[in-house]
């Protein structure tokens, strides 16, 4: 969709929401997942690859921060990083997916230390924080926008994991619900700064390409999932039966 005459902010959010076609909800891995048809590696490796994206959440938000010269915006927008952080002795998201880990099977140990992180969920997660750091904020904060389609892929997780996969423990499902009131929150701000900011054609055609930029780098993530949990083809498959990767942040 190519945007010539700008449009109003209601076309615009519509044109927004429309990507939703194209969040990683869809994806054959995350079906497969929902279905009951995931195996307990394929679930595990998913935690454990997600945690990576969870815990690089607070360094992009932070980079937004750093950009932004409007106080009432900071204020407003700290309040993700305490969401996953933690705040006032609660804990936050990452914590919770933690506990997520836990309820799977995994340790701590084995999520901090980032060992299974494959290289193709890095690189995609990476690019996400960068372009927080480069772009200007109001660009950088509208990249969140997939938050949009976010409370639905959190409830088809509590609506469908307890009865498919009983293996879980409860304990494990906490961050799910957490999510389902505070994304709609963030939604609900960030979505004001699109309207506001997108007021001509060619801002919006460059925020629609930024949200396809965001999923991509979501479906990317479920790519990379697919080819090792499922095909069982990881990196460097043809050569070795070792996860050879990278799995530090080396800058």
């Amino acid at each position: 969709m190519q945007i010539t005459d700008t449009l109003s902010p209601q076309a615009f959010e519509q044109a927004l929401r429309d990507k939703g076609a194209y969040y990683h909800i869809h994806h054959p891995y995350h079906i497969a997942m929902h279905n009951g048809q995931a195996t307990r590696e394929q679930i595990q490796g998913w935690v454990a690859n997600r945690f990576y994206y969870q815990t690089t959440i607070p360094l992009k938000d932070a980079a937004i921060m750093a950009n932004c010269p409007d106080p009432s915006t900071r204020r407003k927008w700290v309040q993700r990083i305490l969401d996953h952080d933690g705040s006032n002795g609660a804990e936050g998201g990452i914590e919770a997916w933690l506990q997520l880990g836990e309820a799977v099977g995994l340790t701590r140990e084995e999520l901090i230390s980032e060992r299974h992180v494959l290289p193709g969920v890095r690189f995609a997660v990476d690019a996400y924080v960068n372009f927080a750091r480069r772009a200007n904020w109001q660009e950088a904060a509208c990249s969140s926008l997939t938050e949009l389609f976010a409370p639905q892929i959190h409830q088809s997780r509590l609506d469908s994991w307890p009865q498919h996969y009983p293996w879980i423990k409860e304990e494990g499902y906490f961050y799910f619900r957490s999510r389902l009131s505070q994304a709609n929150r963030d939604v609900e701000h960030g979505l004001a700064l699109a309207l506001e900011f997108c007021t001509t054609a060619e801002k919006q055609n460059r925020m629609l390409e930024i949200l396809q930029f965001k999923l991509d780098i979501l479906w990317s993530m479920l790519d990379a999932m697919t080819m090792a949990y499922e095909l069982k083809r990881p990196p460097y498959h043809t050569v070795t039966d070792k996860a050879a990767w990278h799995t530090t942040r080396l800058v």
